[in-house]
């Protein structure tokens, strides 16, 4: 496989700073030495460009920094885009969630596709509901079709960017009251930790592919890491406990990988301000090498 990495230094979607370091400590973990040792053949398309928050005016408290997101979500649009069209696998390194409105979007320029929301979070709010105004609780609801027109449509395009039908968020844990009430009117899936307890890891990963890959194309994987618990993953802004375990997180990846369906992915929130001796970016490489063909053989 060919794949592109494309970073995306931005702390604009969300309030604590640091995350705009993640696509460097990912880099500094050894994502190139892992994945070529996977046999890939990787290049590194270098970072797009993100202004400095303290250059960017909070001119509307329910959609902070908007006026600067939305041009770096085009960019990030048109670099998965590309990269698809050159049939090669875009992995995306946060940087926080709201770069997911352009990665996303990039790969449903190419492709039918399902997404799964890999997530303590479900990013469903929009401008009517979030109790913060931070965007990066947005993204997934805009690409969706619900919120801000400046974020269901990064262009002219139509939206929704995906089908809602064809998204799943696994590993929710912190859900708004409003949020969820989003979520049940659009009809996306989502599978919380209390079901992945009574189920099983397994079964739920196969329910959410069943739902995504439907008459699509291929799947895209947005992996925030608070999805797995803090003691396996300390550096991200909004940790919330009893998240996943590290072998499940592995699974995960694992599992999408062996479908044969995975056609890019994302890589978030990773905050090494926050972090443990880096702790949090070599989790986020090995997904990543999971997501793409890492195995231990048992025989």
């Amino acid at each position: 496989m060919h794949i592109d990495i494309i970073g995306v230094p931005m702390d604009l979607g969300q309030s604590r700073r640091g995350v705009d370091m993640g696509p460097s400590a990912i880099r500094y973990a050894n994502l190139r030495e892992k994945l070529e040792g996977l046999g890939h053949v990787v290049e590194d398309k270098g970072n797009i460009e993100v202004p400095i928050l303290e250059t960017c005016s909070v001119t509307e408290p329910k959609l902070k920094h908007i006026d600067c997101i939305v041009p770096i979500a085009r960019r990030v649009a048109g670099a998965v885009a590309a990269s698809l069209q050159r049939g090669r696998f875009p992995l995306v390194l946060g940087g926080d969630h709201s770069l997911a409105l352009g990665s996303v979007r990039g790969a449903a320029k190419q492709n039918r596709v399902g997404v799964i929301w890999l997530d303590a979070h479900a990013d469903f709010n929009t401008h009517e509901t979030t109790p913060s105004g931070n965007i990066h609780g947005m993204p997934l609801a805009a690409l969706c079709g619900l919120g801000d027109p400046r974020l269901t449509a990064l262009w002219n395009e139509t939206p929704p960017a995906i089908n809602p039908q064809r998204a799943a968020i696994l590993g929710a844990r912190d859900l708004d009251a409003r949020e969820k009430d989003n979520l049940h009117q659009a009809g996306v899936l989502v599978i919380g930790m209390e079901q992945i307890d009574r189920i099983g890891m397994l079964a739920a990963l196969e329910q959410c592919i069943e739902r995504v890959s439907r008459d699509m194309d291929g799947i895209y994987l947005s992996l925030d890491l608070d999805a797995l618990d803090p003691r396996f993953a300390p550096g991200v802004g909004t940790p919330v406990p009893g998240g996943l375990t590290y072998r499940e997180a592995h699974l995960a990846c694992e599992v999408l990988a062996g479908t044969g369906k995975l056609i890019g992915m994302d890589l978030v929130e990773v905050n090494p301000i926050l972090d443990e001796k880096n702790q949090t970016a070599e989790l986020a490489v090995e997904f990543a090498g999971s997501a793409l063909g890492s195995r231990v053989w048992v025989e």
